[in-house]
């Protein structure tokens, strides 16, 4: 055989072995993620799927489970509690409004604004309530109005909450109340100058003594100076007693959601990660949140990647950086997260609902859709499982994008959609 025959054959099978059916795709979730070399261009890839009306269709739900709009017409639906009685609030708004600061920023913004609602920010607190238990909420009733974009919320014995887009505020509460007695009590300012990232996640610790507040970046990746980063793209802890504040995590570029794990107490977040180094970096993740710890940004990403941007670069930061516990996928833009309950049904008995409200920075969409990843001993073991998708069409459109999520005990999980403003409800068939 000639030497030019033997290398095409050679050519020949190198080739069908990298297309071979039994060669799987790099994976991008999970605990140890396939981590693509950087890529950077004059622009990032932007693509928004373009939004369209439900009309007959409904988002879709595993078998053995229902799903039901509970809620239609609101201004904004970001995150959702549930009362002890079984209400539902719901904190409607919009903020932000940073300044752009290249022309990639205007092209970005007029990309992703296709995909939101076009409704004006309700800056309110809607409460739903199932007055007979038949899961139709027959009431829906405004509870707070006048808030500066609400988004988290927490409800501490009769002190309600409320994480504005500026200020921690409290309202009295008593159980069974359909409107707020009054106007809120400022409990401490929250870093609000220029806003890049605006929401202000909130869960409050086991024993109530602290509520945990997620404070994003000011830019991407320090493009405004680090002075514009002070007590920004951290974890702040808050004493309910006194409002004196600490850092609590730090290098969280921004953490969107938060909740305490049932049992060890211990503090989870979910985080979206820098943008502009390739469709499938920076992986956004859900972690444990230590105490003290430093998680990498903007210095490094996924643990001690060096991220080549950032000026000056900081060894000693790069080498104290914490990899998270598990990749959800880059550019999700995972917003909700709560911790299943038995409740729910066997197969999603225990783990984390986390709602990925779905990208604006790659070809092919991601995310756009609720998914489930189970735990085992306290930690995640296994792959997402989609528990509330079809957001996102066959048709390459998008009908919804889900936000918050939040675990109602009587066995339900509560979605708050920000593109066609409802609220979902899906419970097991029994």
């Amino acid at each position: 055989m000639r030497k030019a025959d033997l290398l095409g054959l050679m050519a020949l099978g190198t080739l069908l072995t990298a297309c071979g059916g039994n060669d799987e795709p790099p994976r991008n979730y999970g605990p140890d993620p396939h981590l693509p070399n950087i890529q950077r261009g004059l622009l990032p890839s932007m693509k928004i799927a373009e939004p369209a009306e439900w009309g007959d269709q409904q988002p879709r739900v595993p078998d053995g489970y229902r799903v039901t709009a509970i809620a239609t017409d609101l201004l904004i639906p970001r995150q959702t509690l549930v009362l002890p009685n079984g209400d539902i609030l719901v904190a409607e708004g919009r903020g932000g409004g940073a300044p752009a600061l290249k022309p990639k920023d205007v092209i970005a913004g007029v990309i992703k604004a296709k995909g939101t609602t076009s409704v004006d920010s309700g800056n309110r607190l809607t409460l739903l309530r199932d007055a007979d238990g038949d899961g139709t909420y027959e009431l829906q009733t405004v509870f707070a109005e006048d808030l500066n974009a609400p988004y988290g919320l927490a409800l501490i014995g009769n002190d309600l909450y409320v994480a504005n887009q500026d200020a921690l505020v409290r309202f009295d509460y008593r159980e069974g109340q359909t409107q707020a007695g009054g106007a809120p009590e400022k409990v401490i300012d929250l870093p609000s100058e220029i806003n890049h990232h605006w929401t202000k996640a909130m869960t409050a610790s086991a024993d109530g003594r602290y509520l945990y507040v997620g404070i994003g970046s000011n830019s991407n990746i320090t493009e405004r100076g680090m002075e514009a980063e002070v007590d920004r793209a951290m974890v702040w802890q808050i004493d309910v007693e006194t409002g004196h504040y600490k850092p609590y995590a730090t290098g969280l570029r921004n953490p969107t959601a938060l909740a305490i794990q049932p049992g060890s107490g211990r503090l989870w977040a979910v985080v979206n990660e820098r943008d502009e180094l390739g469709e499938d970096l920076v992986p956004d993740y859900l972690t444990s949140v230590r105490e003290g710890g430093f998680y990498g940004w903007p210095y490094a990403y996924w643990g001690q990647n060096v991220d080549p941007r950032v000026r000056p670069q900081d060894p000693e930061k790069v080498a104290a950086s914490i990899a998270p516990d598990y990749s959800l996928g880059a550019h999700v833009a995972a917003l909700g997260l709560d911790f299943s309950t038995p409740a729910m049904g066997p197969e999603f008995a225990e783990g984390v609902f986390v709602g990925e409200h779905g990208s604006w920075n790659r070809k092919e969409p991601a995310g756009y859709k609720v998914v489930f990843v189970p735990f085992s001993n306290g930690e995640p073991a296994g792959d997402p499982v989609d528990f509330v998708f079809n957001f996102y069409g066959e048709d390459g459109k998008t009908r919804g994008r889900p936000v918050g999520v939040t675990v109602d005990p009587a066995g339900a999980l509560i979605v708050a959609d920000d593109l066609s403003n409802t609220v979902w409800r899906v419970t097991p068939e029994r």
